[in-house]
């Protein structure tokens, strides 16, 4: 049998692109920030957007971390989800997918925040005119397997929350949810979750920061197994659950 491999991780954290993430969120600090607390692997995961994805996989792999390409998304009911994927293009293919679905409203930096582009030499090319944090047109119960189609997997964020999360704004998991991973923001509350959903039992939960600062990526305390040391071995993890 193959000895299982424990990868500390974050898989959710904003960058520069985020309206709301700080302008020192760029890929090198971050994966630069992820080496410094001493993570295995991360997700850079924008409000609607993957842009910002390859230079931070760039910028990880001089420290020897694994970076996921993903996104948080906001759906029509406004809650949001992680969507991850293994391979930076379909990452990319569904960013363009996303956009195309995106309420288009420009962005006001006074007000929101700047949206800045990286290169890959985490050289600044550009700004989103765009707000990303708006809802798309895509439905929750269409999330899943679109993702899927996209090579990816989706995993509900903060459901613990008040705001934009499946249980506060749907009041419910849906019967034909097919998740596997849960990511809960505040884990004392998760055995009361679990009693009032008996779907989450069978779900593998994640503790992630929802980092905007570079100091508040997340600290080792959760990792998770994988049988390699590779994005698809984490995606596979996350897509089987528990």
């Amino acid at each position: 049998m193959t000895p299982m491999k424990e990868l500390f991780y974050d898989f959710h954290i904003h960058s520069c692109l985020s309206p709301c993430g700080d302008d020192d969120m760029s890929p090198v600090n971050i994966a630069g920030m992820a080496y410094v607390k001493g993570l295995d692997v991360i997700a850079v995961t924008d409000h609607n957007s993957c842009r910002n994805c390859g230079p931070a996989i760039k910028q990880a792999e001089e420290y020897g971390i694994i970076c996921i390409p993903g996104m948080e998304i906001n759906t029509i009911e406004e809650v949001h989800a992680l969507c991850l994927f293994s391979e930076l293009k379909d990452a990319l293919s569904f960013d363009e997918y996303v956009y195309t679905r995106l309420l288009k409203v420009k962005n006001n930096k006074d007000l929101f925040g700047n949206q800045i582009l990286y290169g890959d030499e985490d050289n600044i090319i550009g700004e989103e005119e765009n707000l990303l944090i708006n809802a798309t047109d895509i439905p929750f119960d269409r999330l899943y397997d679109l993702v899927e189609e996209y090579k990816g997997v989706m995993i509900p964020a903060h459901i613990d929350k008040e705001v934009n999360s499946l249980i506060k704004n749907l009041g419910f998991i849906p019967g034909n949810s097919r998740f596997k991973t849960a990511e809960v923001k505040d884990l004392s509350k998760l055995h009361q979750l679990m009693e009032s959903d008996t779907y989450l039992k069978g779900c593998r939960i994640i503790n992630d920061s929802d980092a905007h600062t570079l100091g508040h990526i997340k600290e080792p305390e959760h990792t998770i197994q994988v049988t390699e040391r590779t994005r698809a071995s984490v995606l596979e993890a996350l897509k089987e659950g528990i």
